[in-house]
């Protein structure tokens, strides 16, 4: 038995994981109205077999106007839910880890071509929609002015979101996280850079969170208590006058009040131009903030590539879990070689069962170069 704090087991709301190690949701640009596809099989199939005990699906629109890009994946309505039921179904089948939803909003940064495409605001010609924010300012030069929410937009919005988690929780989803965080929707309004609104949704802490806060009431009512439901939030904005680490615990401790099972925290995104300070797990420390400050169990993420720095920001306490990204993309296989370097086990599919350490000869001449003597 290994003494790997990362391969150690952790239980969110009733939910038991095998280990600390995240597929952290990453956007692909690859769906069709909004409905997975073949790439989604893929992908997510793919990563089910990482050696991660938890996957959360790409950021997922809860309207057609809340995806970042026109090819974003979304999960407003039965076409839309039957998609992903394909994708979910193959996953829960065929994989060995957890799955979960990101379900978001993208505000004023919404209706932009996918990154490969260029990643500018929608020109009129290119199907563009207006968008929707706290204020009508845009997020930068050359960017859709959004519209200004009011109590009527407020309100659809907020069903939305309750909407997606409800099909969320239908489709059999194991975790469901609302995405308050990277400038999008609900940082927006967190965010005293991008919400001076004049009434009780603007100005103090506790206004700003108001809409956040209902949305998150909303959200938790529609979602299963039995199966985790947490949040992803910013623990600054790197910008003076922006959020901070303790406006961060603030907005965590309100939703701890309210069911929240575990935060996942990450910075920046809501206004162009923060100098972020960028180093392997350069967000670590309020990942640490807001676990020391709320008592909730926290994802930490950013720049967390090697098996031993996982390790030791479990170990250390400086977050329950690690949730990994593009260094998953690099090497789908992450959770199995970080297995090996840290002496744990580590579940294989059944069918690649004869390629684990103890089934495979060619292990030793791979991965032990003592052997090759």
């Amino acid at each position: 038995m290994s003494d790997s704090a990362l391969f150690s087991p952790i239980t969110l709301a009733g939910l038991a994981l095998p280990n600390r190690i995240v597929v952290s949701p990453m956007c692909q640009y690859s769906a069709e109205g909004g409905r997975a596809t073949d790439w989604h099989l893929m992908h997510y199939g793919m990563l089910a077999n990482s050696g991660a005990g938890l996957v959360i699906l790409e950021a997922t629109g809860v309207e057609p106007e809340g995806r970042i890009s026109g090819d974003d994946l979304g999960l407003w309505d039965d076409g839309t839910e039957a998609a992903l039921a394909r994708v979910v179904a193959a996953c829960k089948r065929w994989g060995q880890a957890k799955l979960g939803i990101q379900i978001a909003h993208a505000g004023r940064k919404a209706s932009v071509a996918a990154p490969w495409k260029g990643g500018k605001s929608l020109a009129a010609g290119e199907r563009a929609w207006q968008t929707v924010g706290p204020m009508a300012e845009p997020f930068a030069e050359g960017w859709h002015v959004p519209q200004a929410m009011g109590p009527g937009e407020m309100a659809r919005v907020r069903d939305a979101f309750a909407n997606c988690a409800a099909r969320s929780a239908r489709l059999g989803l194991d975790v469901a996280e609302l995405h308050a965080a990277h400038g999008y929707l609900l940082h927006q309004f967190l965010s005293p850079l991008t919400n001076r609104r004049q009434d009780a949704y603007g100005g103090s802490l506790e206004n700003r969170m108001r809409f956040p806060l209902e949305v998150w009431d909303a959200v938790r009512k529609a979602w299963p208590t039995d199966r985790p439901l947490g949040a992803r939030i910013t623990g600054s904005d790197w910008v003076e006058g922006g959020i901070t680490p303790e406006e961060a615990v603030a907005f965590g401790l309100a939703l701890k009040q309210r069911g929240c099972d575990f935060l996942d925290v990450t910075s920046g995104g809501v206004v162009p131009g923060a100098r972020i300070k960028l180093g392997p797990g350069y967000q670590v420390p309020f990942a640490t903030a807001v676990r020391n400050g709320t008592g909730l169990p926290t994802m930490a993420v950013g720049l967390i590539v090697r098996a031993e720095q996982a390790e030791k920001i479990v170990a250390d306490g400086a977050a329950d879990m690690v949730a990994i990204a593009r260094a998953v993309l690099d090497d789908p296989r992450w959770g199995w070689k970080a297995a090996r370097e840290l002496g744990a086990d580590v579940a294989y599919p059944p069918q690649y069962e004869r390629a684990a350490p103890p089934l495979w000869p060619g292990y030793a001449y791979r991965y032990d170069s003592a052997s090759m003597d």
